[in-house]
């Protein structure tokens, strides 16, 4: 598609700084049915952080979802990933969470792929400049982000229906129409409406230029693409708000004023929070804590456990976040959880619900049936495993294939797995019971091992050194 032609140039009005609450207030005591409406509920929960602006020109934001407000129309409402990798992460869960609770109020919404964004790296957040990508690479990491959004759509649309109808969600990418845009041709158009002072003084751009490393002329150019962006799908699809990170509120921002200077039409923008781990740095690729959504990078089980694991004081606040459950279906997960804290509720039905929504059903049974293989002791599910779970479980527990010889002992067992240190020591923690196979404990050294005791059916060993040494054995040629 070509590009939208610029429109008339008009003056909006720049926005007061105060009332939102008061403003969010009134639209619930106007509201026809009296139940909360979609923004409030979403900012309950935590999921909405910060809506731009807080008053519009024509339109005010809760009255673009308002049903009983005069012309009231479904909206459309976007947010961008950039495919700086080929997989997203538990950070970007959110924002698509965001897109889905519209979707699921009857919005459309579309998730946009930085196709063309992504060759020049966004610099919100950042200390330094993003590794450059060339464009082979970009394009494959848009095509399998595209791949894995849609699964994600898929999984909700299937597994979470709530008898309402539902808006429609589309995934584009914005180098589709980029790369049919002339460069001198662009500036001229585009160029133009933007002022240097105003792009400098973003928050995200003074960092950088205070830093040792500067700020490159493509990372600054950055948030005007951004804005094309939104004017685009404003122009197109009639799209009036923009989600994203709390880190993208300057880029909403040159969007908002874009559009209104053009059109003198009112746009929107809305963050979510950023998911931070426990020393407070952001989940994500570039701090090298990313929890991906790629089961090829991290499986249903890793997904599943990092959930589990979460601690009693964030539990709560991630249920909100992460699920569609009632607000009511939580407080009551909570009051059980005070009484019995040691079963960890909580955190079980938070690790279902997110693997159900990224992996769908069977990664959800598949990261159970590893965990009971694993943690729980469980017999059936470690003989029920497929090769691809035993593939993943590889990442937790060391994993060897061994030809069984006749006569092979546990002692032997152990030394070519190199789970015990050789010599008189590696041979008492065999006798003291530090050593159990298939979740039994062993205390012969001699025990030669026996096909359907120490080897299950499917020809594993699951060896287990200590309280938490896993070494899985692949039996050939049995």
């Amino acid at each position: 598609m070509a590009a939208p032609t610029l429109g008339r140039l008009s003056r909006g009005r720049w926005p007061g700084t105060s009332a939102w609450s008061r403003l969010l207030a009134l639209h619930l005591r106007k509201s026809h049915s009296g139940a909360q409406g979609l923004l409030a509920a979403q900012k309950a929960r935590g999921l909405f952080r910060q809506f731009f602006p807080e008053r519009g020109t024509k339109v005010e934001l809760p009255d673009l979802f308002d049903r009983g407000s005069a012309g009231y129309s479904p909206q459309t409402i976007y947010c961008g990933f950039d495919p700086t990798g080929d997989s997203l992460h538990v950070g970007h869960l959110l924002a698509l969470l965001g897109l889905f609770h519209f979707q699921r109020a009857g919005h459309n919404v579309i998730a946009l792929v930085g196709g063309a964004t992504a060759r020049l790296g966004d610099p919100s957040g950042r200390t330094k400049e993003r590794e450059a990508l060339d464009a082979q690479r970009v394009l494959a990491n848009a095509e399998a982000l595209r791949r894995g959004i849609e699964t994600l759509a898929a999984h909700h649309q299937q597994l979470f229906a709530d008898g309402r109808a539902w808006g429609t969600f589309t995934v584009l990418d914005n180098s589709a129409w980029y790369q049919k845009q002339h460069l001198v041709d662009f500036l001229a158009a585009v160029g133009g409406h933007f002022r240097m002072g105003t792009l400098l003084s973003r928050t995200s751009v003074q960092t950088r230029l205070k830093s040792p490393e500067g700020m490159s002329l493509a990372e600054f150019f950055y948030q005007v693409l951004q804005a094309y962006d939104f004017y685009y799908l404003f122009q197109r699809y009639g799209c009036r708000v923009q989600l994203g990170g709390a880190d993208q509120l300057g880029n909403i921002v040159s969007g908002y004023e874009f559009i209104n200077k053009l059109t003198g039409e009112d746009v929107f923008g809305i963050t979510v929070p950023l998911i931070t781990s426990t020393t407070g740095a952001k989940l994500g690729k570039t701090a090298g804590n990313a929890v991906w959504l790629n089961r090829e990078k991290t499986s249903p089980f890793e997904l599943y456990q990092f959930f589990v694991r979460q601690q009693d004081g964030s539990v709560e606040r991630y249920l909100k976040l992460f699920t569609f459950l009632p607000m009511a279906e939580i407080d009551h997960i909570m009051q059980l959880h005070a009484k019995e804290p040691e079963r960890r509720g909580p955190q079980k039905r938070l690790a279902a619900e997110v693997t159900k929504l990224v992996h769908g059903r069977e990664g959800l049974d598949s990261a159970k049936r590893c965990t009971q293989a694993l943690y729980h002791s469980s017999i059936d599910a470690l003989e029920d495993m497929s090769d691809e779970e035993l593939k993943e479980l590889f990442k937790e527990a060391s994993f060897s294939e061994f030809v069984l010889d006749p006569g092979t002992s546990v002692l032997d067992t152990c030394r070519k797995a190199n789970a015990i240190p050789d010599g008189p020591r590696g041979y008492r923690m065999i006798t003291e019971g530090g050593v159990s196979i298939n979740h039994r404990q062993v205390t012969n050294p001699e025990s030669v091992l026996i096909v359907g005791q120490h080897i299950l059916k499917n020809g594993l060993s699951l060896l287990k050194i200590g309280k938490k040494n896993f070494y899985i054995i692949k039996w050939l040629q049995l």
